[in-house]
């Protein structure tokens, strides 16, 4: 599979890069689903200073084989709300979503 399947909109990625930028040199920003959340899995977007083997990586985008597969088909955006500014990730694999939109169900 390869990372292609996952669309990333122009502010997710000017995002992504900004916060990079603060960073040291040769950090990634990673993309992880893990279990838990109200609604059995959440979106977790943490940074990492290396790739691991089972990574597939987009720029500067890590994200691990099992993640991406049930990120195939979606879109990572950055939004800006009245509730604050955030990333928002339109999966069509999910079946349902909380409230806060951070954890969902397949």
């Amino acid at each position: 599979m390869m990372i292609k399947e996952i669309k990333f909109t122009d502010n997710a990625l000017k995002q992504i890069n900004a916060m990079l930028s603060k960073k040291d040199k040769g950090s990634f920003f990673r993309i992880a689903i893990k279990g838990g959340g109200c609604s059995g899995f959440q979106y977790d977007f943490s940074f990492d200073d290396k790739q691991d083997e089972d990574d597939l990586k987009h720029e500067n985008i890590l994200i691990d084989k099992k993640s991406a597969e049930l990120l195939k088909g979606s879109e990572v955006d950055y939004v800006k709300e009245l509730i604050g500014d955030n990333f928002k990730i339109s999966n069509p694999q999910s079946k349902s979503s909380c409230g806060c939109g951070v954890s969902f169900s397949l």
